[in-house]
């Protein structure tokens, strides 16, 4: 064998693995939770890359390693997968969907009723679906007078730095909706929550439309990857 070949062990297919160490038989036997990240990404993958003689699995590694992380590697664009040696547009758009679809199944968390009580409580609920976005959402929590939600709203969806938000947007669905007082939640994309100069000049600007309209803003929380901030707790909101 010449000093490029690959070795003999990483030329084998999966289905010439002994049945017990084959993704889909441990899932099938074990459950999947018994599964590693590289190994539910290889049942997705199905193949390998045939010009580099690697697994399904060893391909799974390479994608987590070379993103850093699950996360990352599920923020990633066409393009990005599409670098990959044996990742084309079918298997980049198949990752997609399947990450699109966690955080479907994670939002379905945020349907209406859902009760307030916190800011822990609307960090809990909507951290997942700003995990993987470079963009900032701003968010519009439309609450009845139990703090109960009647439904969110998408205000504006910003770039990787800013969000502008005019009091109009936020306040006419509020008004249709006869929400008696509104929670605003934006995500930052960097992952740090700490609120800018401009956040909380947007937030004391919307807090006084509000008292206009007799609509309360009960808090602005700002969510970074591991951790939020609630702009009343922190004493950066004008008294309502």
């Amino acid at each position: 064998m010449s000093d490029s070949a690959p070795p003999q062990d990483a030329m084998r297919r999966i289905k010439d693995w002994p049945a017990a160490e084959r993704p889909r038989e441990k899932l099938l036997a074990a459950g999947a939770n018994t599964l590693s990240d590289a190994e539910l990404l290889a049942l997705v993958l199905r193949t390998g890359d045939a010009a580099a003689h690697i697994s399904a699995v060893d391909q799974a590694r390479r994608l987590l390693d070379g993103f850093g992380s699950l996360h990352k590697l599920a923020a990633a664009n066409t393009a990005e997968l599409c670098g990959y040696s044996g990742i084309g547009p079918a298997k980049a758009a198949e990752l997609q969907a399947v990450f699109e679809l966690a955080r479907r199944f994670s939002a379905e968390a945020f349907k209406p009723g859902a009760q307030f009580n916190s800011a822990d409580d609307v960090f809990t609920r909507y951290r997942n679906r700003f995990l993987h976005s470079n963009k900032e959402h701003f968010l519009a929590l439309l609450l009845d007078a139990k703090h109960i939600l009647i439904r969110d709203i998408t205000i504006s969806t910003g770039s990787l730095t800013a969000s502008i938000v005019h009091p109009r947007e936020v306040f006419n669905p509020a008004v249709r909706e006869s929400a008696a007082a509104i929670i605003l939640a934006h995500n930052h994309p960097s992952g740090d929550p700490a609120p800018s100069r401009e956040d909380i000049a947007t937030t004391n600007r919307l807090v006084k439309a509000g008292q206009i309209l007799g609509i309360d803003v009960l808090d602005h929380i700002i969510i970074g990857s591991n951790g939020y901030t609630s702009l009343r707790n922190a004493g950066h909101m004008e008294q309502t």
